[in-house]
């Protein structure tokens, strides 16, 4: 009985400090969640220089690195720079696709895209982090950058990915990174630098005009 006693001496501090950790950490995610929510509802535009690196399933890994640039109401522009140059664009109702050392380009309807850039519209206030998805947590992972935390997301509809991964510096909530995980195992990871917000964003830059010779292919 007495090892019992002694045995309890050190269990109950240690769950009341775990309790206290626990609640600490909820009160965390819940402040860090709400002020995401209100940070983008307010932002106008977002800038970007970004590094994105595509795993594949088998462990293929795809670097790319470019400028993005997003707008209200719905408006996306991805400049890619390398290991080749093209465009993905969305002007709020179409996405169109443009890859220079081609001689086509293409359009599809927003409606109809399942394109794994869909995650951004959050930040471009049109989605609601607390309705959109049923698990929102701190993930495990370790962040890119010391001091950062990561959101570990699940949608609550199904959507062209299992699970959104987003980093932020938990101080001004910057973007940092933003990571799709796919169903079968692939995951997309947009590293973020040089951002620049509410800065000028030009209607004519979320306007796609085919070169001459490039037929304009619809999906």
């Amino acid at each position: 009985m007495k090892t019992n006693r002694f045995s309890l001496l050190f269990v109950f501090p240690l769950l009341a400090a775990m309790a206290v950790a626990g609640r600490a950490q909820n009160a965390e995610l819940d402040r860090i969640v709400s002020g995401l929510q209100a940070k983008y509802n307010k932002l106008s535009s977002f800038a970007a220089d970004f590094t994105q690196l595509h795993n594949a399933a088998g462990g293929r890994q795809r670097r790319e690195t470019g400028r993005m640039l997003l707008k209200k109401p719905g408006r996306m522009r991805w400049d890619y720079a390398s290991p080749e140059t093209k465009l993905f664009l969305c002007d709020g109702k179409w996405i169109y696709e443009y890859v220079p050392a081609e001689k086509f380009a293409t359009r599809t309807s927003v409606k109809e895209s399942d394109d794994m850039r869909a995650p951004f519209a959050f930040l471009l206030g049109r989605g609601n982090l607390r309705r959109d998805f049923k698990t929102i947590e701190f993930s495990a992972e370790s962040p890119a950058r010391a001091g950062n935390r990561v959101l570990r997301m699940i949608p609550k509809r199904a959507a062209g990915f299992r699970e959104l991964l987003i980093e932020i510096d938990p101080a001004t909530l910057q973007l940092a990174r933003l990571t799709l995980i796919e169903s079968g195992g692939a995951r997309s990871d947009f590293l973020f630098s040089n951002i620049r917000e509410n800065g000028a964003a030009p209607e004519s830059q979320f306007v796609f005009v085919p070169p001459a010779g490039v037929e304009l292919r619809k999906n």
